[in-house]
């Protein structure tokens, strides 16, 4: 009886493998390509903007005002001005708001440098950070103590009327939050209390016989609130610490919101919106030389908010002034506030004046509905908020009546708006309108500018040092290593080819100085994957196996090791990812992806040239 053996066959691989390999290197090197090309300043004309001129007749005009244009995309639903300087897209984008009818829809873009063909397969360059590109950082500041005092406002108005309705008289309440001038009144009111300032609480004076009832109604009404007793015998009531931070978590992601939104009303691309710490919120606008315009907006807080006009004997109302400093008595709640509002442009009125066209969403408009018929003839006035802070850093809030109109008959989801003051005014209310109303103000804290050639210099610097690093490198393995050297080398480039690939193809990655570093760092990690293989295929060769032998086992045996040394760095840029922000991302972001592909050319392209160049060879006098 005689035994078969299947015979192992060394260092080879299928050809569906070779497929693969030779797939995925072309399809990163075409990924990779538009880089190289790099990208052009551009301006972005949307078809809502109704241009006056056609393209030749805007390349024409365009070149006698002195700006070099490249040249002028069209399609059904946008016009592309390619520009040959950077420099220019500015005064481009100032000079084109002449000739359309939207200059809002006017939009600073980048559109790349590389040939159609490239660019119809679907590849675009990798986007650049603001330290390699240039721009504007704002880091702001949330407060949120106006959104606190609003919460207290209606705590205080449902606990008045609850008092009318079970006839409690005697009854007074006195709000304390982190603006109230009265610290003192603060501590001393809640010294029971563990927690410090960032309190917010209310004062309840009431007679003994009255508090059950009082504190029934919040138990039953108000379950987020406490109400308990202080030294003096009054009580006192407070948001609970876990819906403070609720509060303050849901105010700062609106924020956020509506920050993305007023960025792509301002026509910047590629802006970067994240938070940053427990209340701040950082922006980068890559590209965005004049800080100017988009600090004016971002910065905003400017809010409207339609009130019914009351008479001044009227006891449920308040005063507001109006811009020529006249008092207007208005009912103390809004009909309806900014938040509803979903559309907003600036427009002339029948009389020439500026108004702004607001459009609502469903509730508003009905809200808007119901109360403009049941009050025709009668005066509606629209107020315009703000906050700011006073020379001693407080947060105020000021509100101004802009108009005061009389309804002439039942309203619906669209209606005009006048007294916003002149037509670059009105233009500048209709954007914050449109890109939503923010729920606590916002201060700008910090501002930092990078001029464009410091971001060309921040790249050349770079990616001299990869070069440097990939040249010194590629010298010591080929020098080193002889036979085996050439294969690490290719291996290397195509990883460096792959990595670039990458980065173009992620929709949500951002090439960064430290990013850059994580490049030269990943030329050092991808032949050390080669260089642990070699050793290995060394090792074998000294124990007296040939040259096909000591290649199988030597890749072999340092699979586990490569695999576990990896891994644990991957951990590492996950952790580095996700709980760093801007530039700690870049670096972990090239990092991580350096690992994926020094793995997949180490391993498995490296392998796939070794086996097709010296595979089979059994000669135990090759050198390595």
């Amino acid at each position: 009886m005689t035994k078969t053996h299947k015979n192992k066959i060394l260092n080879h691989y299928s050809a569906w493998q070779y497929v693969v390999l030779a797939v995925t290197l072309t399809i990163m090197l075409l990924s990779a390509l538009p880089t190289v090309y790099g990208e052009d300043a551009a301006i972005q004309i949307a078809a809502k903007a109704e241009l006056k001129l056609t393209p030749l007749q805007l390349h024409h005009t365009l070149n006698e005002a002195g700006i070099d244009v490249k040249r002028i995309d069209t399609d059904a639903s946008k016009t592309m001005v390619v520009l040959a300087d950077h420099s220019q897209q500015t005064q481009a984008k100032v000079l084109l708001g002449e000739f359309v009818t939207e200059p809002s829809a006017l939009t600073l873009a980048l559109a790349p440098a590389a040939p159609n063909w490239l660019l119809s397969l679907g590849f675009n360059p990798i986007k650049l950070g603001l330290d390699l590109r240039g721009g504007v950082q704002f880091l702001l500041d949330v407060e949120t103590d106006p959104v606190f005092k609003l919460q207290q406002d209606s705590f205080i108005d449902a606990l008045r009327q609850f008092n009318r309705q079970q006839g409690i008289r005697g009854v007074s309440m006195r709000q304390h939050h982190d603006i109230d001038e009265d610290n003192n009144a603060h501590k001393d009111n809640y010294a029971h209390k563990d927690n410090d300032a960032d309190e917010h609480f209310i004062t309840v004076i009431a007679a003994p016989g009255d508090q059950h009832q009082i504190r029934q109604f919040v138990a039953t009404n108000y379950p987020n609130w406490l109400i308990s007793s202080n030294a003096q015998g009054n009580l006192i009531a407070s948001i609970k610490p876990e819906e403070q931070l609720n509060i303050r978590d849901l105010t700062v992601a609106q924020n956020l919101q509506i920050m993305r939104s007023r960025i792509e009303q301002l026509g910047i691309t590629e802006a970067l919106v994240q938070r940053q710490g427990q209340q701040r919120i950082r922006i980068e606008l890559p590209g965005v030389q004049d800080p100017a315009a988009a600090k004016s907006v971002i910065g905003a807080t400017a809010s409207l908010a339609f009130y019914q006009v009351k008479a001044p004997s009227s006891t449920n109302s308040k005063v507001l002034l109006d811009q020529a400093g006249n008092r207007v008595y208005v009912a103390k709640q809004p009909v309806l506030g900014g938040e509803h509002i979903i559309d907003a442009r600036a427009n002339l009125g029948e009389m020439g004046l500026p108004e702004v066209l607001i459009e609502l969403d469903r509730s508003g408009g009905s809200k808007m509905s119901d109360f403009s018929r049941d009050n025709v003839g009668k005066p509606m006035a629209t107020a315009y908020s703000e906050y700011s802070r006073d020379p001693q850093g407080r947060v105020k809030q000021t509100t101004e009546i802009i108009s005061v109109a009389t309804i002439r008959s039942q309203l619906g989801s669209r209606f005009s708006i006048s007294g916003a003051g002149d037509y670059d005014e009105a233009q500048q209310l209709a954007l914050l309108l449109r890109s939503g109303s923010m729920t606590a103000p916002v201060t700008i804290v910090e501002e930092r500018t990078i001029g464009p050639s410091l971001g060309a210099e921040n790249i050349s610097n770079g990616f001299s040092a990869l070069a440097l690093g990939m040249a010194i490198t590629l010298m010591f393995m080929g020098l080193w290593y002889r036979r085996l050297g050439w294969v690490a080398n290719v291996a290397l480039l195509a990883n460096m080819v792959m990595l670039f690939g990458l980065l173009a193809l992620l929709p949500g990655a951002v090439l960064t100085l430290p990013g850059i570093a994580g490049l030269v760092l990943t030329v050092g990690m991808a032949v050390d994957t080669n260089v642990l293989i070699f050793e290995r295929i060394k090792d074998h060769l000294k124990a007296g196996h040939n040259f096909a032998q000591a290649i199988d086992r030597g890749f072999d045996s340092a699979f586990s090791t490569i695999v576990d040394a990896n891994f644990t760095t991957m951990i590492t840029a996950l952790v580095l990812y996700s709980i760093g922000n801007g530039p700690i991302q870049g670096f972990a972001l090239t990092l991580g992806l350096g690992l994926v592909t020094s793995l997949f050319t180490g391993i498995f392209a490296s392998r796939a040239l070794i086996n097709w160049a010296y595979g089979r060879n059994t000669s135990r006098n090759l050198k390595v």
